[in-house]
């Protein structure tokens, strides 16, 4: 965690989840509500108003649908990151909330600290998808499948590897046996993948290379 306070508008309809969610928020120390709203239309002209540094909208919002709101938050507030928070891990709700331009996307069956911990990833510019989910993620963006993009990725060929072995599930010792190294060097690819990409776990460095297309 950084000294760097994020502004937060919070989007939710229900007024216990959302007060139970401002006061993780609170006792993060980082992340600062400036704005609360019930409903999609207010939610959007909230967000649109404090051009907050993260925006946490639920999927099932009355008026307008969080869906709808990212959209259109993302034309009218392009700077602001958008968080999806559900009940639901529906695919077709994943994908919706992908091609509307969603950052984060997490549960809210989740634990506290791992939605703040999306949140925070958020407005810090990475992306974020709840491990309950990434599988669902991954397979919809083909990263199996992917190739290293020309260019400017920071991933050597071996860690390139690493990381599509790891969108394929593989764990750790799997990865050391198919590569032929040894499972600490793999943990120190792994580290040397996770700081080059800003990522706090290997979902989220196997998400934020494929959005980059580094492979």
């Amino acid at each position: 965690m950084t000294d760097r306070v994020r502004t937060v508008v919070l989007v939710e309809d229900h007024a216990l989840t959302r007060a139970g969610l401002r006061t993780a928020l609170d006792k993060a120390g980082d992340l600062h509500v400036v704005a609360e709203a019930d409903d999609g239309p207010s939610g959007l002209a909230a967000i649109v108003a404090h051009q907050p540094d993260v925006a946490v909208v639920d999927l099932g919002l009355p008026g307008l649908d969080g869906i709808e709101v990212t959209r259109r938050a993302r034309i009218a507030a392009p700077r602001t990151r958008i968080a999806i928070l559900t009940v639901q891990d529906l695919e077709t709700e994943i994908h919706a909330a992908l091609a509307a331009g969603a950052d984060a996307y997490s549960l809210k069956t989740s634990p506290p600290e791992r939605i703040v911990a999306a949140i925070r990833t958020a407005a810090d510019g990475g992306a974020y998808f709840d491990p309950q989910i990434a599988h669902v993620v991954l397979g919809r963006l083909g990263l199996a499948d992917a190739r290293v993009a020309d260019g400017d990725s920071p991933l050597t060929p071996r860690e390139t590897d690493i990381l599509r072995m790891i969108s394929d599930g593989r764990g750790n010792a799997e990865i050391a046996e198919a590569l032929f190294i040894g499972l600490g060097t793999v943990k120190g690819h792994i580290r040397d993948i996770l700081e080059k990409l800003a990522a706090a776990d290997r979902t989220q460095a196997a998400v934020v290379a494929l959005r980059r297309g580094f492979i």
